[in-house]
């Protein structure tokens, strides 16, 4: 089992790494911006979370393989230009399974220092959304965690919350699996078929009243690669 989450977490911090490279290249950034990107983007939020712990060295600096993974991600994305169909429809998936593998193990591990459920699920949400809001700050842009983009924040929080439940019923094990399951399906739906939060006029009695629901986004309708760099 650990080595199953192992892989799907390295999976995640690739697929994230080759995301911050997609960014530099936008920026026309040097090889140092794609490696400081692709390391922000694949390795930020577990070493948030794990620094907030303060139960030890940061994973990613004690096991190897999660920086070379990085640095490897940066690499590709500086070589080659990460685009095209088989991009846009690998990605998202990539993308939602790592972050309910991401939400639901930042929990878990909140929870095995001792620390509670509210903890657990403010650590689980950071591991999964922390590193790419780490990278959009950098870039002097509002993280898109927080609008404009669908579900990606609120599908961690509902990972970490269901992992978090199985384990106050003692069962880590099966919490860590139906977690990441649970991200990862919520996740992958929202980009599907365009679900998000509404914005702060939407929840004004004027607009939920006199106005008609706006059309629902078309399931895939992911045009560029912005689309897919961030959700809220």
């Amino acid at each position: 089992m650990a080595d199953l989450f192992r892989a799907v977490d390295l999976t995640g911090v690739l697929g994230n790494a080759l995301l911050g490279g997609v960014v530099a290249r936008r920026e026309k950034l040097d090889p140092v911006g794609f490696a400081a990107l692709a390391v922000l983007s694949g390795l930020g939020g577990g070493m948030i979370r794990d620094t907030l712990l303060q139960h030890g060295t940061p994973v990613a600096l004690t096991d190897y393989a999660y920086l070379l993974t990085a640095v490897a991600g940066a690499a590709i994305a500086f070589a080659f230009r990460v685009e095209g169909r088989v991009w846009n429809w690998v990605w998202p998936v990539v993308d939602a399974l790592a972050l309910g593998c991401w939400a639901a193990t930042g929990a878990h591990k909140t929870l095995a220092v001792g620390l509670g459920w509210l903890a657990a699920l403010l650590l689980g949400t950071i591991s999964a959304v922390g590193g790419g809001a780490a990278r959009d700050i950098v870039m002097r842009r509002v993280p898109g965690i927080f609008g404009g983009n669908t579900l990606y924040a609120t599908c961690a929080l509902a990972a970490s919350g269901v992992l978090v439940c199985f384990n106050y019923r003692n069962h880590p094990t099966a919490g860590l699996l139906v977690g990441t399951l649970t991200g990862t399906v919520l996740c992958w739906l929202a980009q599907r078929r365009g679900w998000m939060l509404p914005a702060v006029g939407a929840w004004s009695p004027a607009t939920l009243f006199s106005q008609r629901p706006s059309r629902r986004a078309r399931p895939g309708a992911h045009d560029t690669e912005e689309d897919f760099e961030d959700g809220c």
